[in-house]
């Protein structure tokens, strides 16, 4: 980790891009610190369009994730929620099938998604990776879904960028 202190790596530009945040409010104080850097992070980059789409909780999540990707108005969708580990086996079962549910709407959809899902074994290691600073992870994903944007628009071709798009 870098630290509170060190300023955050710089964004890929963002311009013109259109994406969805899909957050899962279970978890809230974790996500709503996930969900606000990574819309700060988008908004920074200079996204036309940061649409949030909250979800009850994390195994919600690649299903509204695939719902975004393909009503075609998004570029990137970052998925963001936090599942702590209790002590039951519930926590193996819910985190594979989100890790897995978005990597098959991803690749199905063709429309990259970022994963901003924290797997925790406590509640203070969610928090040290959704607090403020350079390190949260929600802006680690959005910078990731700022980056494969950037990569699909390219491999797409000149005449299918918008106006003022820049790789």
């Amino acid at each position: 980790m870098r630290g509170q202190d060190q300023p955050p790596a710089p964004l890929a530009d963002a311009t013109g891009c259109r994406f969805a945040v899909v957050v899962s409010r279970f978890n809230e104080t974790i996500t709503g610190s996930l969900r606000d850097a990574a819309t700060a992070a988008l908004h920074e980059a200079g996204a036309t369009t940061v649409q949030v789409l909250a979800v009850p909780g994390a195994f919600e999540i690649p299903q509204a994730a695939r719902a975004a990707a393909e009503s075609g108005r998004f570029d990137a969708v970052v998925c963001l929620g936090c599942i702590i580990r209790g002590e039951t086996p519930h926590f193996d079962y819910i985190a594979s099938a989100v890790a897995h549910g978005i990597t098959d709407a991803a690749g199905e959809t063709g429309v990259p998604m970022a994963f901003g899902v924290l797997t925790t074994d406590t509640v203070a290691q969610a928090e040290a990776r959704s607090g403020p600073g350079p390190d949260n992870k929600g802006r680690e994903a959005a910078a990731a879904a700022i980056e494969m944007a950037a990569l699909f628009r390219s491999l797409a071709g000149p005449a299918n960028r918008p106006f003022g798009f820049r790789v």
